[in-house]
């Protein structure tokens, strides 16, 4: 039981006792000690009732809720809140910049109980006549509603890789386990996915279907299944599913025919034919048989959606695309001297236990108080910790970072003194998110020209299936990023995933190195560090490309360049 799914409980079950009008004091205290323990250095299901008591924040109510949760797995009050609020509220619950009280406005004063009729409602105004919202408050609503409309029955690619593995576990059970496969946008790794998609090779599925019919864990649609095709629900995330079968001889080429993007298939081969086609005409033993045929070089599933990987292609030699153990350091990362839920000195000696050389600690910084920025003075004591630390883990390497707001005029919120006391600095943006494509890309760029920026971080803000990135102009973010000699991270996070893969390619055509960096706020985040491999390879990024694959030394030298080279600018 991880302290994540714990914290995950606790906050719905605040978030609806503030929709259902509970006692203002008992939902501050529920909300005080989620706070708390999100900055907890200790594993809760290892502790027991009386040990949850004495927890900062944490009394006798919610120390039972959460000795509730690590017995059970759930927790009763938050079921019966769920249990009286409409499917369509608990979807309104999810608009962004939107709080329980404003959904039960909603809901109470306009009977509205789901985004379509919230739609409606935005378009005759009458969200915008209640008090305390405005036309801004309501165009802001439509957006979002629209926005969650249309990612509905999506999942994140950790989600769907998660949901998939178990699948296949469970279907190599039933049959041969060298015929199951992932296969679609979840093999193709994808940000976000709908539908989960797998292929098996069975020459008939009623044995399968009658498996999962009988599984607590799945819902079979049967109006929307067939023959060749079984149409399943994840019962717990909603997450749709769809296993498709096809003869065991004829494996190879389904499971690349769907797992490509249509824009693939029809790229036509030296002997005028397009790959479909090709597929046509025998049934080939493996994927690796198929290339050969076409007479290309074997092309990664991630690769394969027929923008970029026929040119890489043509010299007959594909790029070796990077690998999670090209990775030689972990920078982009936070600990209890800002938001974190570890201490500087555990982030970097459980980077040190996975292997790495180096860790760069960027906490946030002194305008983002949201976050417990750090002011000049705790930016002095963090230092001197990393300083005694690097004498005690070394040869490990701690970089001294930040990661600096970025206001809204795109000047940095440090002087540049205290900049330069930074080995590297990660250019942000966090707040006033609300922006045009022209005020986002000038407030970048100012940024990015800011001799002391090392790094671009988050670049479009986005939160995947949660809240649209603010509209920029990646050409031209790129094109300054390459004109200073900035860095722009890949954001490994599930939920941002940020450069897109779609300009990490013209990122790396324009000579700009790319960071992963997993926004870790936990020693956990270091793993997402695979679904930052996983963008990259989308784009065919390789080790060369990527600044952390680069070794300890390697990075402190650029550090070191690039910060003299803005202190003689400011000197001049």
């Amino acid at each position: 039981m991880e302290n994540k799914h714990i914290l995950k409980l606790l906050k719905q079950t605040a978030k609806l006792m503030e929709l259902f009008g509970e006692n203002d004091f008992k939902i501050k205290s529920y909300n005080s000690a989620i706070y708390n323990l999100e900055k907890a250095d200790v594993r809760l299901a290892d502790l027991d009732q009386s040990a949850l008591e004495k927890l900062d924040g944490v009394g006798k109510s919610i120390a039972a809720s959460i000795a509730e949760i690590i017995e059970t797995g759930s927790l009763k009050q938050l079921t019966d809140y769920q249990n009286k609020t409409p499917e369509g509220v608990m979807e309104m619950m999810k608009l962004s910049g939107f709080g329980p009280k404003k959904i039960k406005l909603i809901w109470e004063d306009l009977g509205i109980d789901n985004l379509t009729d919230l739609i409606e409602a935005c378009k005759q105004d009458k969200i915008a006549a209640l008090k305390g919202f405005g036309a801004k408050s309501q165009d802001k609503m439509l957006e979002s509603a629209k926005f969650l409309i249309s990612r509905r029955g999506f999942v994140h690619y950790r989600e769907a890789e998660k949901i998939a593995e178990a699948l296949i576990e469970h279907l190599q059970e039933l049959t041969d386990k060298n015929f199951v496969s992932t296969t679609g946008a979840v093999r193709r790794k994808m940000e976000v996915i709908k539908p989960i998609e797998l292929l098996v090779g069975a020459k008939e599925k009623s044995k399968i279907k009658s498996s999962l019919e009988k599984s607590a864990n799945y819902e079979v649609n049967e109006k929307l299944s067939g023959p060749y095709k079984l149409k399943l629900r994840e019962k717990e995330t909603k997450a749709e599913i769809d296993i498709y079968f096809t003869p065991e001889e004829n494996f190879a080429n389904e499971l690349y025919r769907t797992t490509a993007n249509p824009q693939h298939l029809v790229h036509q081969t030296d002997k005028g034919e397009s790959l479909y086609k090709l597929l046509k005409q025998e049934n080939f033993k493996s994927e690796e048989a198929i290339f050969k045929a076409a007479d290309l070089p074997f092309i990664a599933p991630e690769l394969r959606e027929g923008l970029w990987e026929f040119e890489m292609a043509k010299e007959g030699n594909m790029p070796k695309l990077i690998e999670t153990d090209d990775l030689k350091g972990i920078l982009h990362n936070h600990s209890t001297y800002s938001d974190g839920a570890n201490t500087l000195e555990r982030m970097a000696t459980y980077c040190k236990e996975l292997g790495y050389e180096y860790l760069g600690i960027s906490d946030h910084s002194k305008t983002a108080a949201y976050a417990n920025g750090l002011q000049e003075f705790r930016v002095k004591q963090q230092h001197e910790e990393i300083d005694e630390l690097n004498k005690k883990l070394a040869p490990f390497k701690i970089f001294k970072g930040i990661e600096s707001d970025i206001l809204n005029d795109g000047s940095l919120d440090y002087a540049d003194d205290v900049l330069a006391s930074f080995d590297f600095v990660v250019a942000s943006i966090h707040a006033q998110l609300n922006m045009d494509e022209k005020t986002a890309t000038e407030r970048l760029i100012k940024a990015i020209s800011n001799p002391f920026t090392t790094m671009l971080g988050h670049p479009t803000g986005r939160l995947l299936l949660q809240r649209e990135a603010y509209p920029i102009n990646h050409y031209a973010v790129i094109d300054a990023c390459a004109e200073y000699n900035v860095i722009i991270e890949i954001n490994a996070h599930p939920w941002r995933l940020d450069l897109d893969w779609r300009y990490v390619k013209y990122a790396i055509d324009k000579g700009v190195m790319i960071s992963i960096n997993p926004d870790a706020h936990e020693t956990k985040g270091y793993h997402d560090m695979y679904y930052g491999v996983c963008v990259g390879r989308k784009a065919g990024l390789t080790a060369k490309e990527t600044f952390n694959a680069l070794s300890q030394k390697e990075v402190e030298a650029h550090f070191n360049k690039k910060k003299e080279a803005a202190l003689q600018l400011i000197k001049s």
